[in-house]
């Protein structure tokens, strides 16, 4: 099985930045992507950025383009989210995820392991 575990998160002022890792443990191998997802408060969870684990392509939502950078270093297991210019709408708890499914994709249907979530709370 895989194990996601998150650093990152925080607290900061609109027009700031903040970096999320998420470091992926045990059958790393049988990873294809791993994405990031948030839950702003009272709303549904929403994708946000996803790279494939090896080649590196990558995929964003409208919402966080030119904003929000999705890297991986394999060599750490680690995947970033960069997120500068943050937004109060960006305020969620952020979740990474990781898929065995070949392909990038944004339904959180296509992730079968999560992490447990890190809060981001972005003050106007």
């Amino acid at each position: 099985q895989v194990q996601l575990v998150y650093s990152g998160g925080g607290s900061v002022q609109a027009g700031g930045s903040l970096r999320l890792s998420c470091v992926a443990s045990g059958r790393t191998f049988s990873i294809y992507a791993v994405g990031w997802f948030r839950q702003p408060p009272g709303k549904e969870r929403e994708f946000v950025a996803a790279i494939s684990w090896r080649g590196g392509s990558t995929y964003y939502a409208d919402s966080v383009k030119g904003r929000f950078t999705i890297s991986r270093d394999n060599a750490k297991n680690t995947v970033n989210l960069q997120m500068n210019s943050l937004k109060p709408e960006d305020t969620a708890v952020y979740y990474c995820a990781a898929s065995t499914l070949p392909g990038l994709g944004p339904s959180p249907a296509r992730y079968g392991v999560w992490g447990q979530g890190t809060r981001v709370t972005i003050s106007s």
